[in-house]
This record gives C-alpha cells, sequence and structure tokens, in this order.
C-alpha cells in the first residue's frame, strides 16, 4: 500500500474529497413474471425479470 511521505493539508484533502458526487441510476422499464410495468435500475433488469427482486 502507498505511503504519502508528506502531510496532505486538510484544506487540500477537504477539496479533493469534494468533486465526488453519486450519480443517479438511470431507470428502464421491465416487465415482472405478474405482468406489471416497473422502473427499475438497468443492473437490476434481469433479477426483476427471474423474480427475484420484488419492487415496490
Amino acid at each position: 500500500m502507498a505511503v504519502p511521505k508528506r502531510k496532505m493539508s486538510r484544506s487540500r484533502t477537504r477539496s479533493r474529497r469534494a468533486q465526488w458526487t453519486a450519480q443517479i441510476p438511470e431507470l428502464v422499464p421491465v416487465t415482472t413474471p405478474d405482468g406489471r410495468q416497473v422502473r427499475v435500475p438497468a443492473r437490476l433488469v434481469p433479477a426483476v425479470r427471474r423474480g427475484l427482486v420484488v419492487p415496490d
């Protein structure tokens, strides 16, 4: 694991961390096994189609 040679200032650390933001997942329309039409994130489409995940 890399170890820093010098201490990083608080302002530099906080500025770097402030750049990260969460992304809102794109919702895709999917038909569930019981025939309902729901919108779920793209990564959950296979699980919803198989009935492994039950969307609310």
